[in-house]
């Protein structure tokens, strides 16, 4: 099954999600629902369903304890002239989140990445004109500080996804739960 590691964002944030994504639909552009917007932490790809479940187990290690978070601002990747995603940002300890679960997945194989940034995707951009491009570019400095909220990151998950052509479906196959330390 195709597999991520994932922090869910509060449902309280989906409908601002939706307004600021809104900003960005245009032909070429496919927005996320925002029910769909999350932080991945890790996209781990296919994986066998055996192998999801030592994955959850091993996961339940993670000794990140909670910690606050903020989605604040618009980014695009890899560059304003040539625009591939829109994402919201978010600060908080993503990067301590994310080497430790580098660290407990690298013996299933999965190969650590050379660079994490913490985002949360709204928008894949697909074909557009340089015209279209410019405007969201200049869309997205507009909404660069834009602040969407503040919550809690106390549990990771680990996430299948179905590709359909309506888009993905995404199911959690488990929840682990950060624990806080005495």
């Amino acid at each position: 099954m195709r597999t991520f590691v994932a922090v869910d964002l509060p449902d309280e944030m989906r409908e601002r999600i939706g307004e600021v994504a809104a900003n960005f639909n245009r032909t070429g552009v496919k927005l996320v629902k925002p029910e769909l917007v999350h932080v991945t932490i890790k996209f781990l790809g296919e994986v066998e369903e055996r192998v999801v479940k030592e994955i959850c187990t091993a996961l339940s290690q993670v000794t990140t304890q909670p910690f606050d978070a903020r989605l604040k601002g618009v980014g695009v990747f890899p560059k304003p002239s040539h625009i591939r995603v829109i994402w919201l940002g978010v600060t908080g300890n993503f990067d301590p989140l994310h080497s430790e679960v580098e660290r407990i997945l690298e013996p299933f194989g999965f190969a650590p990445e050379d660079t994490f940034v913490a985002h949360a995707t709204i928008a894949r951009v697909k074909r557009v004109s340089r015209e279209t491009r410019i405007e969201l570019g200049a869309e997205a400095s507009k909404l660069a500080e834009t602040m969407i909220g503040e919550f809690t990151v106390d549990s990771i998950s680990v996430k299948s996804s179905t590709l359909t052509p309506q888009g993905p479906i995404y199911n959690t196959v488990c929840k682990i739960p950060l624990k806080k330390q005495n």
